[in-house]
């Protein structure tokens, strides 16, 4: 069974986005790609969500 993990960061960087794949990379999880939230009056990004999957193993019948 395939389990995903978003994590949501209003500090849209290159340090950061890098920080927050490292550490869930880290910890086991497979890094799936990027999803941004633009600003109306901007060309940055107000938000990103980082996406992430880690295949769980299932249970036997109980």
């Amino acid at each position: 069974m395939l389990q995903y993990k978003i994590v949501e960061t209003s500090t849209v960087t290159d340090e950061e986005l890098e920080r927050i794949v490292n550490e869930w990379v880290e910890a086991g999880w497979v890094f799936e790609g990027f999803q941004f939230a633009m600003r109306e009056s901007s060309k940055r990004p107000a938000m990103a969500f980082v996406v992430f999957t880690r295949e769980l193993e299932e249970e036997g019948p109980n």
